[in-house]
């Protein structure tokens, strides 16, 4: 039986220098879709999927993150003083458990792959998922939930891919497919930002992984890859091979948060998934065209 998946580490030492100067002094993953910044979406999706325990790997200016999950005590009482209890019963159901975070710092700006090494102390001997916060997903099923089965089913590394044009693999790790099951995906292969000629396929992996903690060795040696950092991508490619490897077509949708319009477009999809303010947005919508 394959090790219960607990763990769950969200790289969040990014300067978020796309949504300058709004992250001048707010961390990006504090920017919110309606009223829940991203770092809570993630953090809910994982909880859905059965997680227990989060490590942040965090840089300077960004301790408000992890605040974001305490208690707040005075803003707590005021609440309370003012009646308004649905406003408290939501800032209890987002606190998590005393003892269920961590955090560590990613001094330097070395990569994803150099981000999750620094989580090796947290990630011990155990299965981990990782959830970057800039993929904001849309499921019926948490996306972390999906992985955490097909986890369950394969006894190994899955990550969630999705289909891109060929001339944007550049900008993602890229899948050598060994066999296309449909809904899961052998791999006997991972590129980093390949050219779109050289690309072994269009499948790409988005920021949802499930990982065996032997990719940590892989990463300790602090190889530079694509872009002179330290890839996750190339950690990952090393486990080919030696353990089940598998790419996962979730059923939803992601939205690219880093990316300007991504967020604005997820402004609006989430929006639309809210009964209060949906048939508002609708209504403002046609005077945009």
């Amino acid at each position: 039986m394959p090790k219960p998946l607990r763990k769950a580490v969200m790289p969040v030492a990014g300067l978020g220098t796309r949504f300058l100067p709004a992250t001048k002094t707010v961390a990006k993953e504090l920017l919110p879709v309606v009223d829940r910044p991203l770092i809570q979406y993630a953090v809910d999706e994982a909880r859905a999927a059965g997680i227990e325990q989060f490590c942040f790997v965090t840089g300077r200016g960004k301790t408000a993150i992890v605040e974001q999950f305490d208690l707040a005590f005075e803003l707590e009482a005021t609440l309370r003083e003012r009646g308004k209890q649905k406003e408290l019963e939501e800032l209890h159901a987002q606190a998590l458990p005393p003892g269920s975070v961590l955090t560590t710092r990613q001094q330097v700006p070395l990569g994803l792959g150099h981000a999750i090494w620094c989580a090796r102390h947290f990630i011990a001997d155990e299965p981990f998922a990782i959830l970057l916060p800039d993929d904001l997903m849309m499921c019926d099923v948490s996306c972390t939930k999906q992985l955490a089965d097909a986890y369950q089913e394969t006894g190994g590394n899955v990550v969630a891919i999705e289909e891109v044009p060929m001339e944007r693999v550049s900008k993602y790790g890229v899948l050598d497919i060994a066999e296309d099951k449909g809904r899961l995906v052998s791999v006997k292969g991972l590129v980093e930002k390949p050219k779109p000629e050289v690309a072994p396929s269009n499948l790409t992996v988005i920021g949802r992984y499930v990982l065996m903690p032997e990719v940590i060795g892989h990463l300790a040696k602090h190889e530079k890859g694509a872009g002179g950092e330290i890839q996750l991508t190339d950690g990952m490619a090393k486990l080919i091979g030696s353990q089940p490897f598998h790419g996962l077509r979730y059923e939803g949708r992601r939205f690219d948060c880093g990316d300007k319009l991504g967020f604005l477009e997820a402004q609006l999809a989430f929006a639309l998934q809210r009964p209060e303010l949906a048939e508002g947005v609708r209504g403002f919508l046609p005077n945009y065209r």
